[in-house]
């Protein structure tokens, strides 16, 4: 049953409760595109600079001929951002696909990459027995945090790509490896490692090109003296192109100005290999669009705040590295 004192809102909630119920070919995925679709022209939903109280009561919409049924609002409450996670990677249906040995994950948001515990390079995967088809092209999203970005990528691409996700903390690995093997897919991987250290060795002993590098809202490392613990540094920027296959994309954001402009001004310094992919807008050459086809889980919550997302796009140009 729907609530709201006005009677626009009412309108707009009966929309979206009638585009549910009425849609025959209804998945996960689709009914949490009308929620976003719907939701966001509602002044109770988002308005961007602020974050504003949302209620929904709670409703539930059937596809047809199945009793199947997903539930794509909340009980009365204010939306979170992981409300809004399980609506964008609805499709995937991970929620409750944890197992009793990776239990409950809690994690330490930060981590310090320079620690003698994170020095040693990850051990070299058999690629054929990772992939299906180790000859693919390879995108890489480094920091991959809990895998959903990159399980979402490879299941919507299952027969063109690889993806491979270098993550730093454990039990995000074990986790998404975990929902790998409950997704079934035969095109996605997690290693536990420090990209640091371990991207050279890992990716040149793969056998397909090289085509995607991601590093999505990184950790920012807010103090000064920490900047060096940064993800994006000289070292990983030059084994990247090192690695990266003529035309080959990199992919930055982050919702810090001061880490996107870091790694901008880093990869910028590689004008002689790299071009600036120009889709950008008026406003210091940023991205306008996540080019992706889906947004990060830090993207959400980043959003969810009135946060901008700063984004930035590159190419390698059709030249040899020495």
């Amino acid at each position: 049953m729907l609530s709201s004192s006005n009677p626009i809102e009412n309108k707009k909630m009966g929309s979206l409760c009638q585009a549910c119920s009425s849609s025959f070919q209804a998945t996960p995925l689709s009914l949490a595109k009308s929620v976003f679709s719907l939701a966001s022209s509602s002044p109770f939903i988002f308005t961007k600079g602020h974050k504003i109280n949302r209620y929904y009561s709670t409703f539930r919409a059937s596809t047809s001929g199945s009793s199947a049924s997903t539930s794509v609002c909340l009980d009365s409450k204010e939306v979170r951002s992981t409300d809004l996670v399980d609506l964008e990677y609805a499709e995937l249906n991970l929620k409750y696909k944890i197992s009793e040995e990776v239990g409950h994950v809690r994690i330490r948001q930060h981590v310090n990459p320079l620690s003698s515990s994170f020095s040693t390079p990850a051990a070299v995967p058999a690629w054929d027995e990772v992939y299906k088809d180790p000859s693919l092209p390879l995108m890489v999203d480094i920091g991959s945090g809990s895998g959903r970005f990159l399980l979402w990528l490879a299941k919507k691409n299952a027969e063109s790509g690889n993806y491979l996700g270098l993550e730093i903390r454990q039990k995000l690995v074990k986790r998404a490896n975990f929902w790998v093997n409950e997704l079934g897919l035969s095109n996605a991987h997690f290693i536990f490692a420090n990209a640091m250290v371990s991207f050279d060795q890992l990716i040149s002993s793969y056998p397909g090109p090289l085509e995607f590098v991601s590093i999505l809202c990184p950790d920012p490392h807010f103090k000064k003296r920490h900047h060096k613990r940064r993800v994006v540094q000289k070292p990983l920027v030059d084994s990247i192109l090192q690695n990266l296959k003529p035309g080959g994309k990199i992919f930055v954001q982050s919702d810090v100005l001061d880490v996107a402009q870091d790694m901008r001004d880093q990869l910028d310094e590689e004008a002689k290999v790299l071009d600036h992919v120009d889709t950008v807008d008026a406003e210091g050459g940023w991205l306008s669009e996540n080019p992706m086809g889906i947004r990060t889980e830090r993207e959400i919550h980043a959003e969810l705040e009135g946060a901008r997302i700063y984004r930035r796009l590159y190419q390698k140009k059709n030249i040899l590295i020495d």
